[in-house]
């Protein structure tokens, strides 16, 4: 038809993203980074929430000096190895003897647990504390070891289970003592502490490390996962029992 123009489809031109397009394995790398970022945060907020749950159980609690310690009928001294691996004296092991030791002899306690690990192969905490505790003074028919400490879980899930205990006195450093509180308190333990003396250099700077994690792992135990002792046994009725 004369006039007539005929005009073709305007073209629509090709999508652009506004910023580069990155290779897929960089974009998934990015995608690894935030997913970790998250869970870093995550666990900060969770090592946080745990340090603040169990100092806050142990606020008033903790005691620097054994004559200011409340009296109560039983002491439990949690254990630990008497030497290092590399062969050299345990200072935290030899800290809580001796607090335990003065704990006795001001007469803030009658009787003494020890706690702590027996395996094969001649390892045994609790004989081996009894034995110093023997050596500073305390009678040892005042001393009762108790061989399924396994952690310090164990150590307050026994004192209620085996033990009978409502009130206790528990010996170590001021960082453990405030664990085993929280640990005590979910057992329907009323528990107070004697602070051993603490450990300086890097064998006490790794040990706080290390208890970051163990309180939140107490809160997780406590909280969520209803943890247990791992061995119970008959009960012992401290004060009318042989010591064991």
């Amino acid at each position: 038809m004369k006039g007539f123009v005929r005009h073709g489809t305007p073209a629509v031109p090709a999508f652009r993203p506004a910023g580069p397009v990155l290779p897929p394995r960089v974009s998934l790398l990015r995608r690894i980074g935030r997913i970790l970022a998250l869970l870093f945060f995550v666990a900060l907020l969770a090592l946080v929430g745990a340090e603040w749950d169990v100092s806050r159980a142990a606020t008033g609690r903790c005691f620097a000096v054994a004559e200011e310690v409340p009296e109560r009928t039983v002491g439990i001294v949690l254990g630990t190895s008497k030497t290092l691996p590399d062969g050299h004296a345990n200072l935290f092991y030899r800290a809580r003897i001796e607090a335990a030791a003065r704990l006795f002899a001001v007469g803030r306690v009658r009787w003494l647990v020890v706690s702590g690990n027996q395996e094969a192969g001649g390892y045994d905490e609790p004989s081996t504390m009894r034995a110093d505790l023997i050596e500073l003074g305390v009678p040892a028919e005042r001393i009762y070891r108790d061989y399924a400490g396994f952690r310090t879980l164990d150590s307050l899930a026994r004192a209620a289970r085996v033990f009978g205990l409502r009130q206790v006195t528990v010996v170590s450093q001021r960082f453990h003592n405030e664990r085993a509180i929280y640990l005590a308190r979910a057992w329907g333990v009323d528990a107070v502490a004697l602070d051993a003396a603490d450990v300086s250099g890097w064998n006490g700077v790794r040990s706080r490390i290390r208890d970051w994690f163990a309180r939140a792992a107490a809160v997780l135990d406590v909280r969520v996962r209803d943890r247990q002792p791992r061995l119970l046994g008959p009960p012992v009725r401290i004060g009318e029992d042989p010591p064991t």
